[in-house]
């Protein structure tokens, strides 16, 4: 019945092994992709900061071009922080602050965004704040008037590089950085512009969690490939100044067919037999995971946080259900599997080799199980009968300027439109609704879901979000707490090629 809605609004449906699993389309590489489980697993690189003083961090970030050796054989043409995909991890602590210095070498305009972050509106990476090239030439060799919203109205600009300032006044959490320049993060996203930021505090200190080596942070992405090793990827205009959006067979969203973890294709890690934290963040365009673990016996993820940092208590799961953008913090124990099992994660959302994510290899090597606390942190509930306002946004496919596209409440994102102007210190309860899957994000303040369609919160709803995974003809109730800063932030869907074309909204913090 879905895949029927699809294609009554000319939108394509994927549909899964296991039910409905993405809004969007398979792009399928052009060359031979590696097998699976034979790329060793690696983690991203910590940046250290340039300096430190009593009360921040300084960092210095380049977005550049450079080759990654991805599918082994050929090499693989970036936009990179630092020249890497992922870039590298930046670790903070909470209350301390990190000053974050982007020098823009690419050759197209960017902008920042810390997901997650609890940001000042001048640092959040607003979508018209552009970071312009240190060398404009190409840029105004290329860039035209017009665009999918006509003409833009330029945000808080600045030439070659900007200090974004984050003060991380909130807690532990995994957090991360992208692209989110208006029209363009998708494709922007697509070639690396991503890297993760992780907050840590005394909450999280005092429970002993798995650290160090048994701490692993895993950003998941799907990619496709063309023959010669670059990355394949279906804009409209391959410069991506002029002209926003996808080929019209994309438009629902972009599927690749490599899974990459931490950048390399379904790597495979070695493990001691001992508890495992695992930090998962889905980083795909568009593609929606069901993650399982397969041994025998399976093992199970044990939750202890979400999007927004710890749970109250930890929650088992069979399986979990990740939409782009969300994370999941779980602890995983090996030690009860002897030498040389094997322990497959699994997406039971993808067909083929997208079913498979990658796999744990357990050595004769061991340390203690961890006993997980009962209680993990302090989660104030969002009550609705506190809520000042209550408000509905219908997140639904639509015509944008003269093509298919995505809308908010029949209205595609205009920089000047304001969807909604919230007093800080109070709560709203925001219904949201919509027609195939959409992820949506709100920018500077986390919530807790209450309600979807007439029952409570989903398995997998817990804690503190800034991202919900909306399911094809859902509707749900969130409830926010406005508060820290004053400005304009955004909300939008996350499926990367939905916000290009348009499904995106501002709110204002009065």
């Amino acid at each position: 019945m879905l895949a029927g809605i699809g294609l009554g609004v000319g939108i394509p449906f994927v549909q899964g092994s296991a039910g409905s699993s993405s809004t969007g389309s398979l792009l399928r590489s052009r060359l031979p992709l590696p097998e699976p489980f034979t790329l060793p697993f690696r983690v991203p690189p910590v940046l250290r900061p340039r300096r430190s003083d009593e009360h921040a961090d300084f960092y210095d970030i380049d977005q550049t071009v450079a080759d990654a050796a991805i599918i082994p054989g050929v090499r693989t043409p970036i936009w990179g922080y630092q020249g890497m995909f992922p870039g590298p991890t930046i670790e903070s602590r909470r209350g301390r602050a990190a000053m974050v210095t982007h020098t823009n070498r690419l050759p197209v305009p960017t902008v920042v965004h810390l997901h997650g972050g609890r940001t000042p509106h001048d640092s959040d990476g607003y979508p018209t704040d552009f970071v312009y090239p240190v060398d404009r030439s190409f840029m105004d060799e290329h860039a035209g008037a017009g665009g999918m919203h006509g003409s833009v109205m330029m945000g808080d600009t600045s030439d070659g590089e900007r200090v974004y300032s984050y003060p991380l006044e909130q807690r532990a959490a995994m957090l991360w950085y992208h692209d989110h320049r208006m029209d363009f993060t998708g494709p922007a996203v697509w070639r690396g512009l991503a890297g993760m930021h992780i907050v840590r505090d005394e909450t999280e200190d005092a429970l002993g969690l798995p650290s160090g080596e048994r701490e692993l942070p895993l950003m998941i992405t799907d990619r496709s490939f063309a023959a010669d090793g670059s990355l394949l990827y279906p804009n409209v205009d391959p410069t991506l100044l002029v002209k926003p959006g996808v080929t019209d067979a994309f438009i629902a969203g972009v599927l690749g067919d490599v899974m990459l973890v931490n950048g390399t294709p379904w790597p495979q890690a070695r493990v001691a037999r001992a508890s495992y934290r695992l930090r998962v963040l889905n980083a795909c365009n568009a593609r929606r995971l069901d993650l399982r673990l397969e041994a025998r016996p399976a093992p199970q993820l044990v939750q202890i946080g979400t999007d927004g940092g710890l749970l109250a208590s930890p929650i088992a799961h069979d399986h979990f259900e990740l939409a782009p953008a969300q994370r999941l913090d779980a602890l995983v124990d090996f030690s009860g599997y002897p030498p040389g099992t094997t322990v497959t994660l699994l997406n039971d959302f993808g067909d083929g080799n997208m079913s498979q994510i990658m796999r744990f290899m357990v050595e004769d090597r061991e340390a203690e199980p961890y006993a997980i606390p009962d209680t993990l942190s302090t989660v104030e509930p969002l009550l609705a009968r506190d809520a000042v306002a209550r408000r509905t946004f219908r997140f639904r496919s639509g015509d944008v300027d003269h093509r298919k596209g995505w809308l908010i409440d029949g209205r595609p994102f205009r920089p000047n439109d304001i969807a909604a102007a919230v007093e800080l210190g109070t709560v709203e309860v925001w219904r949201l609704v919509a027609d195939f899957h959409h992820p949506v994000h709100i920018h500077l303040n986390p919530f807790q879901v209450l309600s979807r369609g007439i029952g409570g919160p989903g398995p997998f709803d817990a804690g503190w979000k800034d991202t919900i995974d909306l399911r094809p003809s859902e509707e749900a109730e969130i409830a926010i707490r406005f508060d820290g800063y004053r400005g304009k932030y955004v909300f939008h869907c996350h499926n990367l090629e939905h916000e290009d074309m348009a499904m995106m909204a501002n709110f204002t913090t009065r």
